[in-house]
């Protein structure tokens, strides 16, 4: 994000100049008098907001800094490439299946371990304090929007007892780190995403037990304190050693941060095509059973795929994000929260962490079926929202905005 200041004559009767950007030039040292045509050589950096009476200057990341990032990025294209291979090829991820629950468990651990690595216990603190309204807002939207949505579609889809768990399960759950890197394409409020990723995943402890035995207690017994230990050990835990790991032994840490949103994404990535590949054989055979059993037109055949197993499923959980992305753009807008924020809260609520979902649903329901909304939502929900974010992407925001601050509604 290119930010420009505007400078003005220190003596003299004042004058308009026009906003210039900031440069640096090749040589680190410069002195800076008054505005000129700048030299060609110089590169562009980011600076402080315009609004700023300080002059800094934020030195460019190191090069392969940048490809870490770019690399990060592309989460959505390791997700989808790991779908297909587990439709194609099941059998690649066996090796990490044959060892589930646990390592799901443990992939999950060491994904909110990397979080909590990057994450500042006193920046946290400062942006409590910056934006408590907008934080609460969205942490509010995350858990009435979402539970609230699992559950009608439950009812008005019809869909059977184990899968209405599944999809109420998922929807309880609190927002993940994905959403995280589809805010920054979006060019939505990345600090604000982050800070309420963080404050959901923390209320998850209480929110998604309570939630789910609550709403999906008259489908299955639901034993709430149960997945509220499972909770606290596989998402609480590791982001508090993560952060006491980081206050300890900043040194060490600040060597291996820049590779942990990285490996995040990766083991993100690897646990959601290894829980798809467990349950794509009976998905594909349910859709080959109903769909292709006879010679029937085109429309008939649509209409056996989306009243399948794996048509309930998908329907199902492409229904709860598609209206999660909306209502909560929707609720944010109607708050009167800035273009940016409203990003933010839309990806947000629409974006779950399926991974727990798995995690809850493999550990403490014996119905496999019950996972089978977090395994398909793993890659609805990133190509969904990878194709909201690359949207708005094209669209500037019509206010600006700023990496360093977000500012409540007054």
């Amino acid at each position: 994000m290119a930010i420009s200041l505007c400078f003005s004559p220190l003596t003299s009767t004042p004058k308009h100049y026009s906003r210039i950007p900031l440069y640096k030039p090749i040589n680190p040292i410069i002195t800076l008098t008054t505005p000129k045509i700048l030299n060609s050589n110089f590169k562009k950096v980011n600076c402080v907001p315009e609004n700023s009476h300080n002059l800094s200057v934020i030195q460019e990341k190191p090069r392969w800094e940048n490809w870490v990032s770019i690399a990060e990025s592309l989460y959505p294209v390791y997700v989808t490439v790991g779908g297909v291979v587990a439709c194609l090829k099941p059998s690649t991820f066996s090796w990490f299946v044959k060892c589930a629950p646990t390592s799901y468990s443990l992939g999950l651990w060491f994904i909110m371990l990397a979080m909590g690595l990057t994450l500042e216990i006193k920046e946290l603190t400062n942006l409590l304090l910056q934006k408590p309204l907008s934080i609460l807002f969205g942490c509010a939207a995350q858990y009435t929007i979402m539970p609230t949505l699992g559950m009608i579609l439950s009812k008005i889809l019809g869909l059977p007892p184990s899968i209405s768990v599944g999809l109420i399960l998922l929807a309880c759950c609190p927002g993940g780190t994905a959403s995280n890197v589809v805010t920054l394409i979006a060019q939505g409020d990345v600090p604000l995403s982050i800070v309420m990723t963080t404050c959901t995943t923390i209320g998850a402890v209480v929110l998604t037990p309570m939630l789910t035995m609550i709403l999906a207690g008259t489908y299955v017994p639901v034993d709430a304190v149960k997945l509220s230990i499972s909770t606290l050990q596989v998402v609480v835990a590791p982001i508090l050693v993560g952060s006491y790991l980081q206050h300890k032994f900043p040194k060490v840490v600040k060597k291996i941060t820049p590779f942990a949103p990285l490996l995040a994404v990766l083991a993100i990535s690897l646990v959601s095509a290894s829980v798809f590949s467990e349950n794509v054989g009976r998905l594909r055979s349910s859709v080959v059973g109903m769909s292709f059993s006879s010679d029937l037109p085109l429309l008939s055949r649509a209409q056996n795929v989306l009243a399948s197993e794996f048509g309930l499923v998908a329907v199902s959980v492409a229904s709860l994000h598609f209206a999660g992305f909306f209502l909560g753009y929707l609720s944010a807008a109607l708050a009167g929260f800035s273009e940016p924020q409203r990003r933010a809260v839309s990806i947000e609520v629409g974006m779950q962490n399926c991974t727990l979902g798995v995690v809850l649903a493999t550990s403490h329901f014996s119905s496999p079926e019950v996972a089978l909304p977090a395994a398909t939502s793993v890659i609805i929900m990133n190509i969904l929202g990878s194709c909201l974010g690359f949207f708005w992407r094209c669209i500037n925001p019509t206010q600006p905005k700023s990496s360093l601050e977000v500012t409540d509604k007054s």
